[in-house]
């Protein structure tokens, strides 16, 4: 999939659209979300500076010592946030798929407050649960919170044309969103120092948890790559200018399916490769509310019928994630 052909909506086309506009833009993003659910946004009015800032200090942290890094480690496996290091999760066996654990290290941030009268152990304990700050670089704290909040605005902005494309009035997801359990993670796929073991990648195949995935990636080899509808795996190409966005699972429940949340995978960087192949990427998963209900929408019912049963946004991450993670030797 070539970057020319992959599909790119400028947002600031949207914003300053009149109605018939939006909707013809919302038309084409339905088509997109029934084929694909990935796409890329251009015109999205995040501040270069903000995201120069994340991704530099980013690298700074993953280019520290070891001891360094793993000062911020979360405390225990299935604990959100914090540093993973490497081989420390398996995406795929959130699809009950067993693999070894992914070749990559990421560093993980939740939300930036919890809502007042929060009373859900669970909530607490997982979706609100600290942050572990790692103590250098310098800055890094103020960078990861600033890229963050303008990620949250641009997933209520995306999430407004998804009411559009699907029919709906524009602010027709907000009571869902307003207080998001949504997590930010720095990936880092390091050099291969060995051979990977037989069915190992940077990143097993899975679909997301939630409502949409805002990605930044590098183009750097062993790649993000999708599954389309042809029944073979594609590589999404980075767009420059643009974030990558993909639906996630709970919005395809929302849809019952008319939307697609789409298998992808990091593949490893070929073995001729030349150059450094180490790969960064953010990505921005964004959630609805920790009690959100998540039932199909009354206009994507098929035969009247919906295929899921309504599910809670944050105990379905819970769960999601912590399947995931590798125990504790």
């Amino acid at each position: 999939m070539m970057a020319s052909a992959f599909p790119i909506f400028d947002l600031s086309r949207f914003a300053g659209a009149d109605r018939a506009g939006r909707r013809a833009f919302g038309v084409e993003v339905d088509r997109v979300c029934r084929e694909t659910g990935f796409l890329a946004v251009s015109g999205h009015a995040v501040p270069q500076e903000v995201i120069d800032a994340v991704w530099s200090k980013a690298r700074a942290f993953f280019d520290l010592p070891p001891q360094a890094e793993l000062a911020a480690r979360a405390p225990y496996a299935g604990y959100p946030y914090g540093y993973l290091p490497s081989q420390a999760e398996a995406l795929a066996k959130s699809r009950n798929v067993d693999t070894p654990p992914d070749l990559k290290e990421s560093f993980n941030g939740g939300p930036l407050s919890a809502p007042p009268g929060l009373a859900d152990p669970d909530a607490i304990g997982f979706c609100y649960a600290p942050t572990i700050w790692p103590g250098e670089p310098a800055g890094f704290v103020d960078a990861w919170q600033a890229y963050y909040r303008a990620m949250e605005d641009l997933a209520a902005r995306i999430m407004g044309v998804f009411a559009v494309a699907l029919d709906l009035d524009e602010n027709f997801f907000a009571p869902f969103i307003d207080q998001p359990i949504s997590a930010l993670r720095a990936l880092n796929y390091p050099e291969p120092r060995e051979a990977p073991l037989p069915g190992q990648l940077r990143a097993g195949a899975h679909s997301d948890y939630g409502s949409l995935t805002i990605l930044l990636p590098e183009a750097a080899p062993g790649g993000l790559e999708i599954l389309a509808p042809d029944g073979a795996w594609h590589p999404v190409p980075p767009v420059p200018g643009a974030f990558v966005i993909n639906i996630g699972d709970l919005m395809a429940r929302w849809t019952n399916d008319r939307w697609v949340s789409t298998l992808h995978r990091v593949v490893n960087p070929p073995a001729d490769a030349t150059g450094s192949v180490r790969r960064q990427s953010l990505a921005f998963f964004h959630q609805p509310n920790w009690d959100a209900e998540i039932a199909c929408l009354p206009s994507c019912l098929t035969d009247g019928v919906a295929r899921y049963a309504p599910v809670r946004s944050g105990p379905y991450l819970m769960s999601k994630f912590q399947a995931t993670v590798k125990p504790a030797a």
